[in-house]
């Protein structure tokens, strides 16, 4: 059965060896890139267009046409390729449409080789846009999908280009064109067969092109890559292929290489089936790494399968309005048996495409749920929950970890499934925790000052996590409380010992903690810019510096609203960062002077709450805090050993 999608669905592929047929209303030119798991192009030897059509696994048609075989052999592309992105765009001739709202919406199908339709996918909805990524092919736990994008660019080629990060991409753009003008309008054939023993049939080369950049003849490789299906020997990356996503590779303790590819997933649990999850099934240079990788490769799984199906659900409704509307405007069907006939079946048809894509939605969310299962016991205790048993085997680390989880991640369409929220070290940014009355409903059923006590226990809790997850002496807390009403919540900082100082109270003890903080920051700052920072002065705590805050503004004159402001905007790059517990409600009297210091910071709450924007996709992430188990002395054992390795003791 084909799979009919739309915008952000995707489908798993039951083979390998494909072609992808697109069909347009005039003449496009059609590419594809091969990127990392983050979809960054490495170098324009993974692009393959009119100038250059053959890679390894993939081959594009030569010339602008209005219809394109692309053939795609996944098993041949070259290590370290996780996506293969469909890319469309409209050739710069004249007199030819100038955006693809000027023409038919283009089609696209993926085939078996036999011409059998696995996917299809229109693209709709394009109107300024003369380039667009159609879809793509992506790797996931060893088995290969495709996803519907339909991303369109007005700025073209070069545009779409830049997008996937690659250099030079106007340049390249225009050589595209320019091949395009040059050569005749072809498509190319499918890949070579296997013999039994599952090596290419080796077809008599062709010549090669007397244009187009000098490319070898059809079933050899370029030079320096092995040929189409062949096993190659891994060779490190130079340190401009580098992948530039969400981590950055360029640390002082590690190599400038690319990091290694992921362990292989395991096998699948039976025919048909998705291959069983791995922990730690992402790149990276240590296990830490991938699983860091993996926890961002679900929350992008997550986001796309529930933009997908509510997507999708969208158009079931507007469709079913439209042929609603049509079925209205004749006033014969407006009543008797052919009108309710036809309402059924626009209601019919609404509930099949809503139910399709609900089982699509409900096998993704069962595939993360089980890698989620997976992975939760895998996790160091930077990344665990307090529930984790990794924390009662707690050792104080010997170096800075990579991230901290500060919380969990979830949608509607599935709250029973957790993303951990990490954000990387040092932090940089301060973070906000709002003991105001948000719209959340956890918020609506509790009241204001069991709000207030619940968010000051959320920044106890984040305060020991981060003494807990750097080395001995490398972080220190101070607490300004400036009216001591949070000496409850602060209690298990102040009798384990690992506070730098007692918590300040009253107007003395907010200035001279923002003094001595303020002091830091302009010392270390000043150090730098001289190129002296071995002379700074011998009472400097070199350690990182963690300020938290209860019930801003109380206590606060207009000077501490500053020095508070400044250490908000220059600690975090000298090592000073804020952890504030404050109802913006409070601060109103401030006006919009405050306005950049609550930009500046995360925000999180001490109960559950949707306001975490995901720009990408349009969600409204709910937010959950970590809280410590009912009766559990976790925290108390956990800053014990903080406080032991502090004075010297076993860690």
């Amino acid at each position: 059965m084909t799979a009919e999608l739309v915008r952000g669905q995707n489908h798993t592929l039951p083979q390998t060896r494909l072609e992808i047929r697109i069909s347009a209303g005039a003449p496009v030119v059609a590419g594809a890139t091969l990127g990392d798991e983050h979809g960054t192009v490495h170098g324009v030897e993974r692009i393959a267009h009119p100038g250059s059509p053959q890679l390894p696994g993939l081959e594009v048609s030569r010339q602008a046409a209005a219809e394109h075989r692309l053939a795609v052999d996944l098993d041949a592309l070259p290590e370290g390729v996780h996506r293969v992105t469909v890319l469309l765009a409209l050739p710069l001739e004249a007199g030819g449409p100038a955006r693809f709202g000027a023409v038919a919406a283009p089609f696209v199908a993926v085939t078996g080789l036999e011409g059998a339709e696995i996917a299809t996918f229109t693209l709709t909805g394009l109107d300024s846009e003369s380039a667009v990524a159609a879809l793509e092919l992506y790797r996931r736990h060893g088995a290969w999908k495709v996803r519907a994008v339909g991303q369109g660019y007005a700025g073209g080629l070069a545009a779409m280009l830049a997008d996937q990060g690659v250099d030079r991409a106007a340049e390249l753009a225009g050589s595209i064109q320019e091949a395009v003008a040059r050569g005749l309008a072809r498509s190319v054939s499918p890949p070579p067969p296997r013999t039994p023993e599952g090596d290419r049939v080796r077809h008599p080369a062709r010549p090669a092109p007397a244009q187009g950049g000098g490319q070898p003849p059809a079933g050899q490789p370029p030079v320096g890559q092995p040929p189409v299906g062949a096993p190659a020997a891994r060779q490190p990356e130079p340190p401009a292929a580098v992948p530039s996503g969400p981590i950055d590779y360029a640390h002082p303790r590690r190599q400038s290489a690319a990091p290694p590819p992921p362990p292989p997933a395991a096998p699948p649990a039976g025919p048909g089936q998705p291959a069983q999850p791995v922990a730690g099934d992402a790149t990276g240079w240590s296990m830490d790494e991938r699983l860091y990788n993996q926890i961002w490769g679900m929350f992008e799984d997550l986001a796309r399968a529930t933009a997908a199906y509510r997507s999708a659900v969208d158009f079931a409704e507007s469709r079913m309005d439209q042929e609603l509307e049509r079925t209205l405007s004749d006033p014969r069907s407006r009543i008797g048996g052919a009108g309710d006939l036809a309402r059924e079946q626009a209601r019919a048809k609404r509930d099949e495409l809503t139910g399709r894509a609900r089982e699509a939605l409900d096998r993704d969310l069962a595939q993360l749920t089980a890698e989620s299962a997976v992975v939760e016991p895998a996790l160091p205790a930077p990344y665990a929950g307090w529930d984790n048993p990794v924390w009662h085997a707690y050792r104080v680390p010997m170096e800075i970890p990579m991230a901290l989880r500060i919380g969990d991640l979830h949608l509607p369409e599935s709250a029973a499934l957790r993303i951990p929220l990490l954000v990387r070290l040092p932090l940089e940014r301060g973070i906000w925790i709002d003991s105001g009355r948000t719209a959340s409903e956890a918020a609506a059923l509790t009241d204001g000052d069991q709000l207030h006590r619940l968010a000051m226990e959320s920044a106890v809790l984040h305060a020991a996590r981060l003494l807990a997850v750097y080395p001995a002496g490398e972080f220190s807390v101070h607490v300004i409380d400036p009216a001591g009403s949070a000496s409850a919540a602060l209690a298990p900082l102040v009798r384990s010992g690992v506070l730098a100082g007692p918590p300040a109270s009253g107007a003395g003890g907010v200035s001279s903690v923002l003094a001595q903080l303020t002091r830091r920051v302009d010392l270390v700052q000043m150090a730098i810019r001289a190129g002296a920072a071995d002379s700074l002065p011998p009472d400097l705590d070199p350690a990182e510096q963690l300020l938290i805050v209860n019930d801003f503004p109380h206590g606060f004159d207009d000077r501490a609203v500053n020095q508070l402001r400044y250490l908000a905007d220059e600690g975090p790059s000298v090592g000073v960062h804020l952890l504030m517990v404050a109802d913006r409600e409070d601060a109103s009297a401030f006006g919009p002077v405050l306005d950049p210091l609550w930009r500046s910071l995360l925000r999180i709450t001490p109960v559950a709450d949707d306001h975490l924007a995901d720009p990408w996709v349009g969600h409204a992430w709910t937010y959950e805090p970590l809280t410590t188990p009912p009766g559990s002395r976790v925290l108390e054992l956990v800053l014990d050993r903080v406080a032991a390795a502090r004075r010297g003791g076993p860690r």
